[in-house]
């Protein structure tokens, strides 16, 4: 690790006002700057930022700054974020991890995270060797020729299916972007992972009132029920009237360089009845476009296998019937 300065400002205005790389749980900056992967020369402590809250009273709203834990615990928040969050690290990681930071983890790619390796996350231009090397753990959507690298977060899926926004602070002005909209595909430029600008903060998250979203779930598919990064990922939530669908939400991580809404799900679901036919003919477009690499072409079954998984236990109390 490289020797940086440290501060700890008491205001947003005073963060914002500083250059430097935000501090708040540490899970996985410190990582990294410990690996020489992200070498800061200036680190501001947010902790003390007044960037906490959880409410409930209309949709969801999140302080940045709130711990995994605490969100995860709370009676009020959607059961696929709290599920989201309870799958995605450890318990000592998620009393220490804020909402914030998790939105903002970097990828967990090995070639990213050694620096003795290429990556054009970490040094645009060197190349990706993820592509004809080990792969089993990247993406299949979503990706270019400059990166493969999937996207760690478990409650970023959650939060883009429900149509999540975040406000972002700076000096000049604060603004609300759709967190769909946030995350940026690699392209030709896989190190501008998102549109955070220079100097903004990510002060609060919010998610509209959807009073369905109460009959909703995450799925995580990984290597070991332990802390362990997904395979394969589906948050889901189901609006069901009369034993059909009247509306959903459907996201999937663990196998796009996004967290990954899957729409044209969405739209075979509204209307349809609840059967198991009915989710394995919607989540047969789940893996549309999907381009399989070396070691993770199981990855493509396995997507549509773990919606219609999320989507059976969502409704296991319906009239269900299955294809011979």
């Amino acid at each position: 690790m490289q020797s940086f300065e440290l501060t700890a400002p008491t205001s947003v205005d005073d963060a914002v006002a500083g250059a430097g790389t935000y501090l708040a749980g540490g899970t996985t900056l410190v990582d990294l700057m410990k690996l020489d992967v992200l070498t800061p020369r200036h680190v501001q402590d947010i902790n003390a930022l007044p960037l906490r809250g959880i409410d409930t009273a209309d949709g969801l709203r999140l302080g940045a700054l709130e711990r995994m834990s605490d969100v995860a615990r709370h009676p009020g928040v959607y059961p696929v974020i709290s599920r989201a969050l309870l799958q995605s690290a450890s318990q000592q990681l998620r009393n220490m991890a804020s909402i914030g930071g998790n939105l903002m983890q970097r990828s967990r790619c090995s070639y990213f995270r050694d620096v003795t390796t290429a990556c054009n996350r970490r040094d645009p231009g060197s190349g990706c060797p993820a592509r004809s090397g080990a792969n089993r753990m990247h993406a299949v959507l979503g990706t270019s020729e400059a990166c493969v690298a999937t996207h760690p977060s478990d409650v970023a899926v959650a939060l883009v299916a429900l149509d999540a926004q975040i406000t972002l602070a700076s000096a000049a002005a604060t603004r609300t972007v759709p967190l769909r909209d946030f995350y940026r595909l690699p392209g030709d430029t896989p190190h501008v992972e998102n549109d955070l600008r220079p100097g903004e903060l990510i002060t609060e998250i919010v998610v509209p009132r959807l009073d369905w979203a109460v009959n909703s779930t995450y799925v995580k598919v990984r290597d070991r029920q332990s802390y362990e990064f997904a395979l394969c990922s589906a948050a889901v939530a189901l609006d069901v009237r009369d034993a059909h669908v009247v509306d959903a939400r459907v996201a999937v991580g663990g196998v796009a360089t996004v967290p990954w809404r899957l729409t044209a799900v969405e739209a075979a679901l509204r209307g349809a009845p609840v059967t198991e036919d009915a989710f394995q003919d919607a989540a047969a477009l789940a893996a549309d476009g999907a381009e399989p690499l070396s070691a993770n072409g199981f990855k493509v079954p396995l997507l549509r296998r773990t919606v219609v998984r999320a989507l059976c236990e969502l409704t296991q109390d319906e009239p269900t019937g299955s294809r011979g």
